[in-house]
């Protein structure tokens, strides 16, 4: 079986990290477009900032206080949702924190930590989504932001760095066993670059300076269009940002060289000349400074690579007519 995805206008779509980042953007975005909205966070404040926003323009919205790093929140989100809406469409598994540290100075505590939102949180999401679209006829989504970290790694972030490659090799997993038993359940991963996000903002720094986004920075709308497309189109993975392929495509196959160069990258997550002192972050509670879609660094808000990968068959054709033109260019050189 293959699941029916409705368009956006006729879904009920959870989303958990609603109140920041790409997460209120898809929030966001999927209520303007009609769809009825449940967020998921654990700073009540902010949720309902977000729905009464989400109301005033006409848009429906309900939220749920809950830990995704707990499976017993996370059961009673998907309560929730059938007592209001009768159920979901798509789930989000968007809810992700870090740690700015080097990984011999970051405490074994702060690692679990990482773990239990970035990677356990998408699991009890996964779980939990899965039970219930199987059982629906026409099935469903489910949608987990990972990252490029998910396929290479770098300085600075080793405990998010390693939650991604978890969340890269559960998904895939999910996936191939719900096709397995042909379940009508569509499983995409969504891979982000650097986006401007608060997230350094938001992270716990151990590292005394301010932390950053390494260049080049692309628009949470992005990450929201992508995940939204998914909703609605039967997607295997979405790269957000073709920076971050090429990233990953030089990690892939020069993994050698790609260490060395990765090796010099730390002053890009960190500004020397902005100390900050030891920040706690919003890794084991909010800090009431959730509400925002932005970070302090603006992203550029398009990129061909994504619109490409949204589109196979376009995709197919340039790959065809980049091929056809490096054919052709041989072909005379050669005469």
């Amino acid at each position: 079986m293959r699941a029916t995805l409705k368009p956006i206008d006729q879904q009920t779509i959870v989303v958990t990290g609603a109140t920041s980042g790409h997460g209120l953007a898809t929030a966001l975005q999927a209520a303007r477009e009609g769809a009825n909205v449940v967020l998921v966070a654990r700073d009540e404040a902010a949720l309902k900032e977000v729905c009464k926003n989400i109301a005033k323009q006409g848009g429906i919205a309900a939220y749920v206080v809950a830990d995704v790093a707990d499976a017993d929140a996370i059961d009673k989100v998907v309560e929730a949702t059938k007592e209001r809406f009768g159920g979901f469409d798509t789930w989000v598994n968007n809810a992700g924190i870090g740690v700015y540290g080097k990984a011999l100075e970051t405490p074994i505590e702060d690692h679990r930590q990482v773990f239990e939102t970035n990677y356990w949180g998408v699991v009890h999401g996964s779980l939990a989504a899965a039970r219930h679209l199987r059982a629906k006829a026409e099935g469903g989504a489910i949608i987990n932001v990972g990252s490029i970290n998910g396929d290479m790694a770098g300085p600075l972030l080793s405990a998010y760095n390693a939650s991604k490659h978890a969340v890269k090799g559960f998904t895939d997993s999910l996936r191939i066993e719900m096709l397995a038993e042909s379940a009508p359940v569509s499983i995409t991963l969504i891979k982000p670059s650097a986006i401007g996000t608060p997230f350094p903002e938001h992270g716990r720094n151990l590292t005394g300076s301010e932390a950053k986004l390494p260049p080049p920075i692309y628009d949470p709308q992005l990450v929201a269009g992508a995940i939204l497309h998914a909703a609605q189109h039967h997607r295997r993975s979405i790269t957000v940002g073709g920076a971050g392929k090429i990233q990953v495509l030089g990690a892939t196959i020069l993994p050698a060289l790609y260490d060395k160069i990765a090796s010099k990258m730390g002053p890009a997550l960190v500004d020397k000349s902005k100390p900050v002192g030891m920040k706690k972050g919003n890794l084991y509670e909010p800090q009431g400074n959730d509400g925002r879609v932005d970070g302090r660094q603006q992203g550029r808000n398009f990129s061909l690579f994504t619109s490409v990968a949204r589109r196979p068959a376009l995709a197919a054709g340039t790959l065809a007519l980049v091929s056809g033109a490096a054919w052709w260019a041989a072909d005379r050189r050669a005469g």
